[in-house]
């Protein structure tokens, strides 16, 4: 199942944890200090909540959580036959999660990413969103 997501910059984790939960009837799939995710079923959803406190308010980053690393390599494939810039990254380390991915950026400079979690990390890793230069959506 591929899922959109979502991710917000937040003044404060807990605040927006309560409202989330309430608004979408769920507890997060994840929770660590500063960071929290949901995996929503309906709407399919994949909302990632970060604080960042002089952000707050913005929009983080958007994404689309595939089933596959083949799906990550198709999708990286399409977008590069199509003309768009992008930036794939192997095995790294990024919000929690080891993942692969591939970064493009809309025409106003929206950051999207298209990935597999491979597996949970205890580690943040959260890096400034840059498709061109950086290693992780998160900030």
């Amino acid at each position: 199942m591929s899922r959109v997501q979502l991710a917000l910059n937040v003044s404060n984790i807990d605040a927006a944890v309560e409202f989330y939960s309430k608004l979408f009837g769920t507890e997060p799939a994840k929770r660590r200090p500063g960071y929290a995710n949901f995996a929503i079923a309906q709407p399919p959803l994949k909302l990632v909540l970060i604080e960042n406190s002089e952000a707050a308010g913005t929009l983080n980053h958007l994404g689309v959580e595939v089933e596959t690393t083949e799906d990550v390599n198709i999708a990286t494939e399409r977008l590069q036959q199509l003309g768009l810039e992008t930036r794939t990254e192997e095995q790294v380390t990024c919000c929690y999660a080891l993942q692969d991915k591939v970064w493009v950026q809309d025409p106003d400079g929206a950051p999207w990413e298209i990935y597999k979690v491979l597996s949970d990390s205890q580690v943040r890793d959260l890096k400034p969103v840059e498709v061109s230069t950086k290693s992780c959506a998160c900030s």
